[in-house]
């Protein structure tokens, strides 16, 4: 399937190589905090991906020093506090950003380094597979601005990954954890020299895309499902689903072949 052509962003970077977009948080002078602009900016990225089938993987990562030191508070707006109608709409500006993410079929590889703060949290956690730098640290500042510390879909994703007790330190202090600690307690999946983020990040990507296309959207689909599921049955009703699905497919054919033949899959999403 063919990649449509390229949106043209002003605080994003987009590289695209098959199958892959490379999506750089662009505002490094700010170290890449959120400002509306660029919180418009990244839901209509991850919104036109639902349909998007040609990329089949995205890399979040930020330019410059920091992946992304939360909301810019030099141009945040004070329409929250101007009545509820104006102030949701102001405030679903940057939740919907992990709502879409979370959406979208593609897989999220997130490369983190330097500070992931607040909403830089939140991208994070919106990611799927999270790899860190090993001078990286991360902290949810909500609390640390007046605010409730469960902001942006970190109080749902949070105590999934790391247990409710170390959620309610981050979330009530708003400390900073840093990459080793992120490491112990599932926060993310690897610690690297930032110089390696790339190149590990290759590795995972190769293993994504070895991946048929529609197992792979399946897969992120059942995940995103099962964290809430209601019993075992329920789960297994979804697994049982995705697996009579992918086995109608000509990718199903093609795997069981390519591997009695010890060779790699030519997949074509059918």
């Amino acid at each position: 399937m063919k990649a449509a052509e390229l949106p043209h962003y002003t605080t994003l970077g987009i590289t695209r190589e098959a199958g892959v977009d490379w999506l750089t948080l662009n505002r490094p002078e700010r170290l890449n905090a959120l400002n509306a602009t660029m919180m418009l900016e990244l839901q209509d990225y991850f919104g036109r991906l639902y349909t998007e089938h040609a990329v089949r993987v995205v890399v979040l990562r930020g330019a410059g020093r920091a992946f992304c030191a939360g909301a810019d508070l030099k141009e945040v707006s004070l329409d929250e506090t101007s009545g509820p109608a104006t102030g949701l709409r102001a405030q679903r500006r940057v939740s919907e950003i992990v709502m879409r993410m979370r959406r979208c079929p593609q897989p999220i590889v997130c490369l983190l380094h330097g500070s992931a703060a607040g909403g830089g949290l939140a991208l994070a956690l919106g990611s799927d597979i999270r790899i860190a730098a090993e001078g990286a640290r991360m902290n949810a500042a909500f609390i640390k601005l007046g605010l409730s510390g469960c902001d942006v879909g970190v109080s749902y994703f949070l105590p999934r990954l790391v247990g409710g007790a170390i959620a309610a330190e981050m979330l009530m202090t708003g400390r900073f954890v840093d990459a080793a600690r992120a490491l112990r307690i599932g926060l993310v999946s690897e610690v690297v020299p930032e110089q390696d983020l790339t190149t590990v990040a290759r590795g995972y990507v190769a293993d994504l895309l070895a991946a048929s296309p529609l197992g792979l959207r399946l897969t992120k689909e059942c995940l995103n499902m099962n964290l809430d599921a209601p019993s075992l049955e329920a789960a297994i009703a979804l697994e049982d689903r995705n697996q009579i699905l992918t086995v109608q497919s000509a990718d199903f054919t093609e795997g069981v072949q390519a591997f009695r033949d010890k060779r790699a899959p030519v997949y074509r999403d059918a």
